[in-house]
């Protein structure tokens, strides 16, 4: 199997299950044509996100890594009106792509889009005391993965969700000749969580669109 038969099996599940209303093309059309990073999480992946959060009767999500807002529109959708996703960016260029997809999505009353380093801005996040999160997706720079889980963790209630992106990275997590950031990124952690006694958690590898990775997925208990 290669990565074309990953990416047409994604593309024949989105044709599938997905329907034109919820796939957003133009909002991946707008962040291609801005040359934004190609890395939004793909539309099964994006479905798989929106059904978690709507299972669960999320309300109130964190998101740290907006990019061009790919994700946070299908977090937002599922909050319904008077949710709310508070999400961190910390490209403005990205900011204002995102924004911009946000508000012709419909979606802007459901998102307070924060732009800046998310590693100095969540200390600021859990001054202002806010209402508990039942889900975090994190999908930023990979090096800093454990701190930002410490920092959900901090920020969510009891049987929240914790999903974390890129976890797998083609194997590199479990090859101990891996040393670039995203790989120590990765072990590091998977060793926080495997420590952590306030959640229980899992890992799910994946191909498609996106290659081979995988997501770790924590509840708060």
């Amino acid at each position: 199997m290669t990565e074309e038969n990953w990416r047409r099996v994604d593309d024949y599940i989105a044709a599938a299950l997905i329907s034109e209303e919820e796939a957003q093309e133009e909002t991946l059309a707008v962040n291609a044509r801005e040359n934004l990073p190609a890395i939004d999480v793909s539309p099964p992946q994006g479905k798989l996100l929106h059904l978690l959060a709507y299972a669960i009767g999320a309300r109130h999500i964190l998101e740290i890594g907006t990019l061009g807002g790919y994700s946070t529109i299908w977090l937002a959708r599922a909050v319904g009106d008077g949710g709310m996703v508070v999400t961190f960016e910390v490209d403005p260029r990205h900011a204002e792509v995102a924004r911009d997809n946000i508000t012709r999505e419909g979606m802007s009353a459901r998102v307070d889009l924060r732009v800046g380093p998310a590693l100095a801005m969540l200390p600021l996040l859990v001054a202002e005391r806010p209402e508990p999160f039942d889900l975090t997706f994190i999908d930023a720079d990979k090096p800093n993965n454990a701190a930002y889980f410490a920092y959900a963790l901090k920020l969510s209630r009891p049987g929240a969700l914790i999903i974390v992106d890129n976890v797998v990275r083609e194997g590199a997590v479990a090859d101990p000749s891996k040393t670039d950031g995203g790989a120590l990124g990765a072990r590091a952690l998977f060793e926080a969580v495997a420590a952590e006694r306030r959640v229980e958690a899992t890992a799910v590898q994946t191909v498609g669109a996106k290659g081979w990775d995988g997501f770790l997925i924590a509840r708060v208990t």
